[in-house]
């Protein structure tokens, strides 16, 4: 009986247990347990609505922009240094002229915008500075030999041409109605991986003082360029030109996401007179610039530090004709506000020579406006605007 007794304990102790185990793994394999779905919520995706404001990609902007950006290959030819051996007759006579100046070809890399079907492509000026040979490729393979059409160190801009027709040509945007906190994009070829995307904001705009070019009013972005990009696209997100990549800050030379471009504006001022005349041509008048700080303008009880104060003017310039003199405060050129040396030089640079403009003025306790011709901006003295 005992053992009976047992036997039965333990057969129902092994039951137990692998009613257990079912039951924890596989429950569904009971009776009268169901398999019961796991109800979920799924996000919908986000849909593109007219204004643009949600997308659920940027692939359109990229599809149509990128056929017009190009990788641009420079070469030039770099010389040795002569060996001092070769002054030696001695030398000469066993190793013959082996050690003469051995001339070495040095390669760079960037990136290029096509802005007319006819072959014209914008870049940076530093991309093809000193090349004696520029090749394009386009982003479908084919290869083109590009000539300069001109360039303009000034703003670091250069426009090149290939005898080619009907190219995908970008289209251009308007420059005023980009915004701090827009999205972007950044198309060119970074360290030579070939054309690539990246994504980002419009950081900060009218970006000044970075002493990267004679004239600067950047478009600050995070989105990520690094060596190759220069001279590549800044597009919206409907695909539209907004900028030309240019530089990036960073001291060990990849991206940190502070990158500049070139706004769309001034690169479409700069392309028209390249490709019409060759060179830049700007407005002058002879003034030199001075930042007006917190204590010049209590100095002068001004109020604010909007303006310049005219440090000097240059005899016989079209300044010193129209009776501006050193001590005046410059607050408008036009009638737009004048708001530190570097918007000033801007504007001025911006008239066109010949043309008169209208500068407002503070003298002392008054406020006037004088009539200004402007001239041509000497090349030679780049000192006063």
């Amino acid at each position: 009986m005992y053992r009976l007794w047992l036997t039965f304990a333990q057969t129902a102790t092994v039951c137990l247990a692998i009613l257990f185990v079912v039951g924890t793994l596989k429950p569904e394999w009971l009776p009268g347990n169901p398999t019961v779905p796991v109800e979920v919520v799924n996000r919908a995706p986000p849909v593109v609505t007219s204004a643009g404001v949600t997308t659920v990609s940027y692939s359109d902007a990229v599809r149509k922009a990128a056929p017009a950006v190009v990788s641009i290959f420079t070469s030039k030819e770099v010389k040795r240094p002569r060996n001092p051996f070769m002054n030696d007759p001695l030398f000469r006579h066993f190793f013959g002229e082996r050690f003469e100046d051995e001339a070495q070809r040095a390669f760079s890399l960037g990136s290029g915008v096509i802005i007319s079907p006819k072959g014209y492509i914008l870049t940076n000026q530093h991309v093809v500075e000193a090349a004696d040979e520029i090749e394009v490729a386009l982003p479908d393979g084919k290869k083109l030999v590009a000539k300069v059409v001109g360039n303009d160190p000034e703003t670091d801009l250069a426009v090149l041409q290939v005898e080619a027709q009907n190219l995908p040509a970008i289209t251009l945007a308007q420059a005023e109605n980009l915004r701090v906190g827009d999205v972007v994009l950044a198309i060119g070829n970074p360290l030579g991986v070939g054309q690539t995307v990246t994504m980002g904001i419009v950081s900060a705009l009218h970006r000044t003082g970075l002493r990267i070019n004679t004239f600067e009013n950047f478009i600050q972005t995070d989105a990520a360029i690094n060596q190759g990009n220069s001279g590549g696209a800044l597009i919206d997100t409907s695909g539209s030109l907004v900028g030309i990549n240019t530089a990036i800050l960073s001291q060990s030379g990849g991206s940190i996401g502070i990158g500049f471009a070139i706004p769309v504006s001034i690169a479409k001022q700069v392309m028209e007179q390249l490709i019409a005349t060759g060179t830049v041509t700007r407005g002058w008048v002879g003034v030199e610039l001075q930042e007006i700080t917190p204590e010049l303008a209590e100095s002068f009880e001004l109020g604010s530090t909007a303006g310049v104060l005219v440090a000097g003017v240059q005899r016989g310039s079209p300044a010193d004709r129209a009776g501006i003199k050193p001590g005046d405060i410059v607050v408008s050129v036009d009638g737009k506000p004048v708001l530190d040396p570097d918007s000033m030089r801007n504007l001025i640079v911006a008239l066109a020579p010949g043309k008169q403009a209208k500068l407002g003025l503070k003298r002392g306790q008054n406020t006037l406006e004088v009539q200004v011709n402007v001239g041509k901006r000497p090349i030679a003295s780049r000192q006063a605007e």
